[in-house]
């Protein structure tokens, strides 16, 4: 088991319902997957998981992510990563340069790695993410919580298996259902650049016959 970061083993399979339910095909927003909460053991490094899906290729000159931080529940939000054509680390004070982007925006990962992880650092970290012409950004948040000391290991054999057989059986599913909102998703704008194309049609025609009273 990794010291940086830990998921309680029974956490896995809500995780895969959470991923399951989350992309029914329902708007037209893109999907953001990333774990509630992650521990971290004061002074390692974590991983901070983000993942998107989405229908289209990814054009670094029109995707977009930013990574904030709130501190408390009501608290505002902090900038501190952005992808704008490249990368962009903010350097806030209380990260100083301890923010490493570990993802690839071309494979639907926006992960970063957050190096000699502080008490301080305790808090959520919000994953915004926005990939043309997906209309609406997708959202995802964190909740990191700092540990003073490694918890007591267990045999998790059992769960592992378990867990294998359920992620297995949700990829499957999850597959077929984004394969199926994508098609929704195209069918739906196809239907309104038809209708606006329609509309525009309309007022040419209006404009261009002119009144059976003035022949």
């Amino acid at each position: 088991m990794s010291p940086d970061a830990w998921l309680p083993q029974p956490t896995l399979c809500l995780t895969g319902l959470s991923l399951l339910l989350s992309l029914v095909p329902t708007g037209l927003g893109m999907e953001v997957m990333a774990p509630a909460t992650i521990n971290a053991l004061n002074g390692t490094s974590v991983k901070l998981s983000c993942t998107f899906n989405s229908c289209y290729k990814v054009e670094n000159k029109q995707f977009s992510l930013n990574w904030t931080y709130q501190e408390c529940k009501n608290c505002s939000e902090e900038l501190f990563l952005q992808f704008r054509m490249k990368i962009m680390n903010k350097q806030l004070d209380r990260f100083g340069n301890r923010v490493e982007f570990t993802g690839n925006p071309t494979k639907n990962d926006v992960s970063f790695t957050l190096n000699n992880v502080q008490l301080e650092d305790e808090g959520t970290y919000n994953c915004y993410v926005l990939n043309p012409p997906d209309r609406q950004r997708g959202h995802a948040s964190i909740s990191l919580k700092v540990l003073t000391e490694e918890p007591p290991k267990r045999d998790s054999t059992v769960a592992v298996i378990v867990g294998a057989s359920v992620g297995g059986f949700l990829a499957v599913v999850i597959l077929v259902l984004m394969v199926v909102k994508c098609v929704r998703r195209k069918k739906q704008q196809r239907l309104n650049t038809d209708d606006q194309k329609t509309e525009e049609e309309g007022k040419t025609d209006g404009e261009g016959n002119p009144e059976e009273g003035t022949k």
